[in-house]
């Protein structure tokens, strides 16, 4: 074992642990499987075939975003989301041949 903990961290897991921490609340993880491949979706889409408020669909797409789970873009008074296919891929693939690697 490691004495540093802080060092513990692979630097490939860096950006993959703000993915788990987004991913770790069961809303975000019902928000994200709303999309279908290539969908984009504003807050009010998610938010009519969801049980929360819109504000609070607000803040969860919020959080996705800065984790970079989602993407987005501003297209006249509506924000549109969509999944960060390559960015999620890779992250996965970092943690993957980390594991792979340490056993």
């Amino acid at each position: 074992m490691r004495g540093d903990y802080g060092r513990m961290m692979p630097q490939e897991w860096r950006s993959m642990s703000r993915v788990f921490a987004a991913l770790g609340d069961q809303h975000r993880q019902r928000i994200l499987l709303l999309f279908e491949p290539g969908e984009r979706l504003n807050v009010g889409q998610i938010a009519e075939v969801s049980t929360l408020a819109r504000s609070t669909v607000s803040h969860h797409l919020k959080t996705l975003r800065d984790a970079e789970v989602l993407l987005s873009e501003k297209l006249g008074k509506e924000v549109y989301f969509w999944i960060n296919k390559s960015f999620l891929e890779q992250s996965l693939r970092n943690v993957l041949s980390y594991v792979e690697e340490s056993t």
